[in-house]
């Protein structure tokens, strides 16, 4: 029997079904499998899969990561950002979202290599850019011109690279995390002084390596579709 979207509380579904899956994805991976077998070991009907991710396991492993800023937003609205200087106040909210994926780093591993593959990276990338962007409005980033571009691809390659650290690193204390991350973000500074002079906003995001986060080791040729 089709399930009924306006009968159930999807926000709730969505995140009983995530939290089955975090546990999950560690020792199966994220795919359209473990999707099922998440909302199983839940209760629901196995149409509850499409009803509230109806792209399947791609909707799922990018719920992860909306999941993960809703959480960080939690967290940073307990900061007056009015104390920190702007590069403290994006550090704060980085790490505020390390924090809450700490618990869960062996899923975020394998979502790590779920968005490998080349023909996903682009909602990858866009879901890296939509968590920049929250820091950046809580930094109080007003920008509406070229500038508010360059501070949110820079800031994709910093959690980018910074998660690569933490994932790779295995003995990395967040400790360590924060001041990889706090050189990250004043190295960062350097190139975005000079992409203040670029006329070419486009270019200077292609130029950008935020893809040296979607390629190997995460990224197999032996992982299924």
């Amino acid at each position: 029997m089709p399930v009924n979207k306006k009968t159930i509380d999807t926000q709730e579904i969505k995140d009983q079904i995530l939290m089955q899956a975090l546990a999950d994805a560690p020792f199966d991976g994220w795919s359209e499998d473990m999707l099922a077998r998440a909302v199983k070991t839940c209760g629901f009907e196995p149409e509850m899969a499409r009803a509230v991710f109806p792209e399947g396991v791609s909707d799922l492993v990018a719920y992860f990561s909306i999941w993960a800023d809703e959480r960080m937003k939690e967290k940073i609205a307990k900061i007056d950002p009015e104390d920190l200087k702007i590069r403290a106040r994006v550090a704060k909210a980085v790490m505020a979202r390390f924090e809450v994926l700490e618990p869960h780093k062996e899923a975020l591993r394998a979502a790590a290599k779920y968005w490998a593959r080349p023909f996903r990276s682009i909602k990858a990338k866009q879901m890296i850019w939509q968590t920049a962007d929250i820091i950046w409005e809580w930094a109080g980033d007003t920008a509406t011109d070229y500038n508010r571009y360059t501070k949110r691809g820079l800031l994709v390659t910093v959690i980018g690279s910074t998660t690569f650290y933490w994932l790779t690193k295995s003995d990395a204390s967040m400790e360590d995390v924060d001041q990889f991350l706090r050189a990250r973000i004043e190295n960062v500074l350097k190139v975005g002084q000079a992409a203040s002079k670029l006329k070419d906003v486009k270019s200077f995001a292609e130029a950008m390596p935020i893809k040296n986060f979607f390629k190997s080791p995460f990224s197999s040729h032996n992982e299924k579709v």
